[in-house]
């Protein structure tokens, strides 16, 4: 299949359009009309999955490699650092972010790895089904996440509406209408303003929250009869 083809269906499945302004997901490097039969789905790029992969292979992320304005190609500087490899094996990407936490990745969390029903969305925001104890669904998220620990602004004893967003959402924790708020990248500052407002938050960590992107994608695209690959795409932090 061509890059196009595949493109075509992954906009079918999560339309690009309905990635936020602030994004870049779509192909980020390579060519549409370049034949692929190997792809390899991981959330983000380092020097290890380039040099894993076979050349000619679709390299399907989560994050997007280009991001920001690009005004130089500095080879020694991240992203250079990884595109001219990327480049020099014919790699193609795309980058499928904001447009598919919002159509597949918050409803999966929710639902597959934390067991909850969603009771209602609002874009980015899905809303569980929740009547717990704070303490017994702290617990809950740390296991079913695989977390060593889980920080919490406790603003309730008791849990009875939750709010989800997959990765980094504090910024939306304003606009929140629930007890309690599941994300990641929570800083000190948010939880300080989270105390303020009332509102309960634990933060589920960006990487733990987000590793399932290719497990989802893969169950797609294996419809079309293509070989995929999916990265374990290393967290960049360490625990200690």
């Amino acid at each position: 299949m061509t890059v196009q083809e595949i493109y075509t269906f992954l906009d079918a499945l999560s339309p690009f359009e309905l990635q936020e302004s602030w994004d870049n997901s779509g192909l980020l490097v390579g060519d549409f009309t370049q034949e692929i039969t190997t792809v390899v789905l991981s959330i983000d790029i380092d020097e290890a999955l380039i040099d894993s992969i076979p050349e000619n292979s679709l390299l399907i992320t989560h994050h997007p490699i280009i991001f920001g304005g690009l005004k130089q190609l500095k080879f020694n500087q991240y992203p250079a650092k990884l595109i001219a490899p990327m480049i020099r094996k014919n790699i193609t990407n795309i980058a499928m972010h904001t447009n598919f936490d919002q159509t597949h990745l918050n409803e999966y969390v929710a639902t597959k790895v934390l067991g909850y029903p969603i009771i209602a969305k609002e874009g980015f925001v899905a809303y569980l089904g929740i009547d717990e104890p704070f303490d017994l669904f702290a617990q809950k998220i740390k296991i079913a996440l695989g977390l060593s620990t889980i920080r919490a602004v406790k603003c309730h004893d008791h849990v009875r509406s939750c709010a989800l967003v997959t990765g980094s959402g504090a910024s939306l924790m304003r606009n929140i209408e629930a007890d309690c708020f599941l994300t990641g990248d929570i800083k000190y500052h948010d939880a300080m303003e989270a105390k303020a407002l009332g509102l309960s938050m634990m933060d589920i960590g960006h990487y733990e929250s987000e590793r399932y992107f290719g497990e989802i994608l893969a169950t797609h695209l294996e419809k079309l009869g293509l070989s995929v690959i999916i990265s374990p795409s290393n967290n960049p932090f360490t625990y200690h």
